[in-house]
């Protein structure tokens, strides 16, 4: 009997993830050691993690882009942003 392996793919280095080192977070599956913090890259574990917009943080790189910004709407230089899409002129409220 062969054994068929996993299709499960790492979010962060795209490669196989087998049972033994698998993490899952956000519904998203990594390897434990890809799983990182993209700022400082210190191993994160499930109680210890923020992510925002499937960007991994440490709990104190979170706060810190979050109080030096004072909004989530920026992030640290360097980070993957995903452009959200502009609200459409309502025109019917002319004055």
């Amino acid at each position: 009997m062969a054994f068929a392996g996993t299709t499960q793919k790492c979010m962060a280095c795209d490669k196989t993830v087998y049972l033994v080192d698998k993490l899952t977070a956000d519904n998203r599956v990594y390897h434990k050691a890809c799983f990182r913090c993209h700022h400082c890259k210190g191993t994160l574990k499930l109680g210890n993690y923020n992510s925002f917009e499937g960007v991994l943080y440490c709990r104190p790189h979170f706060d810190q882009l979050f109080k030096r910004t004072g909004s989530l709407e920026k992030s640290f230089e360097g980070t993957p942003k995903i452009a959200k899409p502009e609200k459409p002129v309502d025109e019917t409220n002319s004055y």
